[in-house]
């Protein structure tokens, strides 16, 4: 299992790409600029919502339903920046 430290790490990067590439596409479109910030402002959402789940596992005695729950949190993480990605990949288009 990996450390909660590299958790924080992956939700981190990953989040700020959302946002690097969110800013770039807003440079290139500044036409879709309301898209754009919704994508920005549904990707802190994300990442906020994110740490505080990493933050507070649910069952801290039984390591199982712990590993279970930061599977879950890594789980939503990817599926997330996915859908954070096609947003705005549609709004490129």
């Amino acid at each position: 299992m990996a450390s909660l430290r590299m958790l924080k790490r992956d939700i981190n990067y990953l989040m700020d790409e959302v946002v690097t590439d969110s800013y770039l596409s807003l440079y290139f479109h500044p036409e879709h600029k309301d898209a754009i910030v919704g994508v920005i402002r549904d990707a802190v959402e994300l990442r906020n919502s994110l740490y505080d789940r990493a933050n507070r596992p649910a069952e801290k005695k039984s390591r199982s339903l712990v590993r279970k729950h930061y599977a879950a949190v890594r789980r939503d993480m990817f599926d997330g920046i996915d859908s954070l990605f096609v947003r705005l990949s549609e709004v490129g288009k």
